[in-house]
Formats: C-alpha cells, sequence, structure tokens
C-alpha cells in the first residue's frame, strides 16, 4: 500500500509539471504572438509616418501638361527628395508661387536650371545661347512670352514649362515667371489613377 501511495504522488506531481510545462509554453507563444503583432504594428506605424512625410497626393488640375499628364490624374510627390537634392532638368515639378499655405499647386517641367539664360527663338528653346534638344517630340512653341527676350536664372531659380507648350500658364508668363526653389513643394513621383496608368512615373 505505501508502494502505491509513493507512485500515486509521483505520478501526480508529473501530472502537474505537465500541466505547468503545457501552461508556461502556451504563455510563450502567446507572448510571442502578442510581441510579432506589437511589431508589426510599429512597423506599419512607422511606414505610415514615414509616408505621411515623405509623400502627398496631388491631382492634376490643369490641361497645362497634356498629353503627359490628363486633368484628373493623380499622383504620389515625394516631398523629402529635393530637401537634399536639386531639381533636375527635366523632372516633373510640384510647387507654389509664393509662401501662402493656401497658394495653388503647379505641376510643370524643369527647363532651365540656376546661373543659365533662357530664350525661346522661332519656338526653339535656347539655354545660354544653344538650342536645347528635348527627349520628346513637343510642339513647336508660338508664343515665347517672357522668354522673348533673354531670361537670366538667378540662384535657387528654374524656368519651367508646360509639356502643353501652347496652352501652359508657365515661366513665360508673370503670374508665375522664375520658380524659386523655396516655393518647390516636391517632384511627382508615382501615378495612382487612372488604373491602366499606374506606376512610377517615367517623366
Amino acid at each position: 500500500m505505501k508502494g502505491k501511495k509513493i507512485k500515486k504522488e509521483k505520478s501526480w506531481k508529473e501530472n502537474e509539471a505537465v500541466i505547468n510545462a503545457r501552461e508556461k509554453l502556451g504563455n510563450e507563444k502567446v507572448r510571442n504572438v502578442l510581441l510579432w503583432v506589437f511589431e508589426i504594428v510599429v512597423a506599419l506605424s512607422f511606414a505610415a509616418v514615414v509616408a505621411i512625410m515623405m509623400f502627398q497626393s496631388v491631382t492634376m488640375q490643369e490641361s497645362s501638361m497634356e498629353p503627359t499628364l490628363s486633368v484628373g490624374d493623380k499622383f504620389f510627390m515625394n516631398r523629402v527628395v529635393y530637401k537634399v537634392s536639386s531639381p533636375k532638368r527635366g523632372d516633373i515639378i510640384v510647387f507654389k508661387t509664393n509662401a501662402s499655405d493656401d497658394a495653388a499647386l503647379h505641376i510643370r517641367r524643369v527647363v532651365g536650371l540656376p546661373g543659365e539664360t533662357v530664350q525661346i527663338v522661332d519656338g526653339r528653346i535656347l539655354i545660354d545661347g544653344k538650342t536645347y534638344k528635348e527627349g520628346k517630340d513637343f510642339p513647336s512653341i508660338s508664343n515665347a512670352g517672357l522668354a522673348d527676350s533673354p531670361v537670366s536664372l538667378g540662384s535657387g531659380e528654374y524656368f519651367v514649362l508646360g509639356d502643353n507648350r501652347n496652352n501652359s500658364e508657365d515661366s513665360r508668363y508673370g503670374d508665375i515667371g522664375k520658380v524659386k526653389k523655396r516655393y518647390i513643394v516636391g517632384k511627382l513621383w508615382f501615378t495612382l489613377s487612372p488604373v491602366k496608368k499606374i506606376g512610377f512615373l517615367k517623366g
């Protein structure tokens, strides 16, 4: 009888150890799952904050960039790129004409860079007196506007044109004129809609 009692006590202790081990294992699994969920939430939150800081959605409101961009097209704009670099010729930029928070956003293509002189003669764009050959077949410019005479760009100033060259308000006109870098909000980066155009912008 005494041997049986010892065996029962031992068996009970073994069962208790198994139960404790299972509970511990279960608790570890729960902790691991919770830790995994927490890490995902933190990562997604960080990604969301970075996305908000770096990118902003914009909609094309004007026909000045047709046929490259159409009215109603939506994009992500990279807001950080020009804080660490400068616009390059051919970049499609988003800018304001003044520092007001309520100022409208405009989308145009960079043609002239700081320190250069831009002039439009017989429909051709001259940069520092030399014909600028663009990578795309844009229409000949019928109205040179302010660029009928040489336009000199100072430090941090850019000359922009719309791809719809004969139906675009851009640096040829006084309402926009030379675009100052401090008023450039960002660079068009990714097309959100329409669906057939979704993808990284190729200029």
